[in-house]
């Protein structure tokens, strides 16, 4: 899953291993910490690359001196590299999971809409596949069919965090809806979201929730190959993200004015799914 589902799914700080803890917060801290150089605050392109080129620096002497990297030049890359080195000798994680998140966030620094689903999946390829990938290798469990099948619970994901930020993307001048389907359905999305919600606009989210979740149930079968707390915790995180695609659905489409989250009565009804559904 990308960093921006660890909103959704907090259930995975408490079924993770208190071992395995250290590891999962090193990775989150580097994609979180990386993730808000892309995003947050108001410095120019130009220093945000600047930084992220910081961060593959940081990787390749990792690479180099995978035993003993030394200090990375500034307390706040240490905070994040030094304890992320060690978790990826530990681990034997791939450097090139990080090096695609960093690809995700350096294409934030200069959004371009996506023409077409294709892109956007490409996309979602870099920001969101790395991150599974990376909790399979800390569980032990990173086989070739494993991988594939949180591919596309990773990409679900990342894809419904898009459908229930539409409003919220749009602030920042962002569309993760795909050019081609916007022209399609004959919609402006800006226009759309001062406007009642429209047949047209219906037709264009009930195809991405229905590709959506036909994505992530094809990932389902991963729950089968896994064992203990990650096979649990993987069970939640999929009925959560189903849970979220039925909110949609439930406030008719309009997440402009009813953003769905997940709330208490939410996670009953994904704990019960998750017990009874394999």
């Amino acid at each position: 899953m990308s960093v921006e589902h660890y909103e959704n799914f907090p259930v995975a700080s408490i079924l993770i291993p208190a071992a395995l803890r250290p590891a999962i917060h090193a990775v989150y801290a580097f994609a979180r910490s990386a993730d808000d150089i892309a995003d947050e605050g108001d410095l120019h392109p130009a220093l945000r690359l600047e930084k992220l080129q910081a961060y593959r620096t940081a990787l390749g002497k990792i690479q180099q001196q995978p035993t003993n990297p030394g200090d990375f030049g500034s307390q706040a890359l240490n905070s994040v590299f030094i304890p992320l080195g060690k978790i990826i000798q530990q681990y034997h994680l791939p450097l090139c999971a990080f090096q695609d998140l960093l690809t995700a966030f350096e294409s934030d620094v200069h959004f371009a809409p996506f023409p077409n689903r294709k892109a956007l999946l490409e996309y979602c390829r870099f920001s969101a596949n790395p991150v599974g990938r990376l909790m399979l290798h800390i569980y032990q469990a990173a086989t070739e069919e494993n991988i594939v099948l949180s591919n596309h619970i990773c990409t679900a994901l990342q894809l419904i965090n898009f459908w229930q930020d539409v409003a919220l993307d749009l602030k920042k001048n962002r569309v993760y809806l795909p050019q081609d389907s916007l022209q399609q359905h004959h919609i402006n999305v800006q226009n759309q979201s001062t406007q009642k919600i429209t047949p047209e606009w219906i037709g264009l989210m009930q195809e991405q929730i229905e590709f959506t979740r036909t994505m992530m149930l094809a990932g389902a079968p991963l729950t089968k190959n896994l064992r203990g707390r990650l096979a649990w915790e993987m069970r939640m995180i999929i009925q959560g993200g189903l849970r979220i695609l039925e909110k949609i659905e439930n406030v008719h489409y309009d997440v402009f004015n009813q953003r769905p989250v997940l709330h208490k009565p939410d996670w009953a009804i994904i704990s019960w799914r998750a017990l009874t559904h394999s």
